[in-house]
């Protein structure tokens, strides 16, 4: 608390929680979007695909433009834009305008990763792995508190748009903390010491390679974690023969197990640093997918992975990496997270597919460990890269 820009990580924290709602908003109130826009529900919940194509569209160029202009701009100009895209959404005649709102969306976590991701790095230079997860903790709390916001308008028979009033106005409090102050460290500056600790060992980032590695990681990161949480239910009753209550319980145990790593990294955060959590992660990862792959009909171990995998597959691994590729591109952290991204916003859209080309669910499962698989190759080569770079591995 003693850092002078705790003010505004805080701020930047709370844009995360509002974008937790924002992911999941237009699911949650899909009845009564469909009955303002004169569609189905099914109509309604297409519009969510837009979210994805508006994060594509300017991820890349928001991220370079970061590093040129200063984190605060794209800050504040994705604050803007997700503000416009809640309160439009309840003016919105149909799925057309309500789909080009949708696109802003996606604009606008882009233009809040572009510049939160490196500002949270610049502002705690010694935690930064850890300041990256927490954004996913208030991500996850979000989505957690949403829909009991919405249960309760609808029970109390009150209009549903207050529920996106309410993120709204997060919005506007945290612009306008950013328009009066919000101060964000030099990013010129804080990426000086990184740069040092290279040039001291005479070992130059390899932009092709390094640059390889990471982006491929980007990949795999999303589409271990997407894969799984999409199909966990249905392997769990068609592979397992799962009862449907417990089948469905375990996308809860796995949702359990991301948080809990969040917290363990949160906690670990002073004594290791992001790169040997890495490894370390996505190895647990290839085992429990392994292992759930072998045996799916034991139930009470099924459990127990599912929370194995949340844990190391989506528990903020991600977040961990981009952390480290950071400090291998320490004058560009906004652009990498533009690559990074890019990379696992493409797994997004390319995964489902694959689901379907694939279909059998069993090998669809196979398909996630094989990625699992080589996830934990990459970080592993990537390590070794860090060693070589800086001397060792770790603090």
């Amino acid at each position: 608390m003693k850092n002078k820009y705790t003010p505004t990580a805080l701020a930047l924290y709370f844009n995360y929680f509002v974008h937790g709602m924002g992911v999941i908003i237009l699911s949650q109130n899909a009845a009564n979007l469909a009955h303002q826009w004169g569609t189905t529900e099914t109509g309604a919940l297409a519009v969510v695909s837009s979210l994805g194509i508006g994060r594509i569209i300017n991820l890349l160029v928001s991220g370079v433009l970061s590093d040129k202009f200063g984190r605060k701009p794209f800050v504040q100009l994705g604050i803007v834009t997700y503000f416009i895209f809640f309160v439009g959404i309840l003016i919105s005649p149909n799925t057309v305008i309500a789909y080009i709102l949708g696109i802003l969306a996606g604009m606008a976590n882009s233009f809040l990763d572009t510049g939160t991701y490196p500002g949270l790095m610049e502002i705690y230079p010694n935690s930064k792995g850890t300041s990256n997860v927490v954004l996913k903790a208030f991500i996850s709390a979000g989505q957690f508190f949403l829909p009991f916001i919405v249960s309760f308008l609808a029970a109390t028979h009150m209009w549903y748009g207050w529920s996106f009033l309410i993120p709204a106005t997060i919005l506007v409090i945290t612009f306008l903390y950013f328009m009066f102050g919000g101060a964000f460290p030099d990013s010129n500056s804080t990426s000086k010491t990184v740069e040092e600790k290279i040039t001291n060992n005479n070992v130059k980032t390899n932009l092709w390679l390094d640059g390889t590695l990471f982006i491929i990681y980007g990949y795999i990161s999303q589409a271990t974690f997407y894969l799984v949480s999409q199909m966990l239910t249905q392997y769990g009753q068609k592979i397992g023969n799962l009862p449907q209550v417990a089948a469905h319980s375990l996308v809860s145990w796995y949702s359990l197990g991301s948080i809990i790593c969040v917290l363990t990294t949160a906690a670990l955060g002073k004594k290791f640093s992001e790169i040997q959590f890495v490894p370390v992660y996505t190895l647990g990862a290839f085992i429990s997918l392994g292992l759930m792959w072998i045996y799916p009909t034991n139930a009470n171990l099924m459990i127990i992975l599912s929370l194995l995998v949340g844990f190391f597959a989506a528990g903020g691994v991600m977040q961990l990496a981009l952390t480290v590729m950071a400090e291998f591109f320490p004058a560009g952290k906004g652009t990498v997270t533009g690559f990074f991204y890019t990379a696992g916003s493409i797994a997004s859209f390319t995964i489902p597919l694959a689901i379907n080309w694939i279909g059998n669910m069993r090998n669809v499962m196979l398909f996630d460990v094989i990625i699992a698989l080589i996830g934990f190759i990459d970080t592993s080569l990537i390590a070794m890269r860090y060693k070589k770079m800086f001397g060792k591995l770790g603090k």
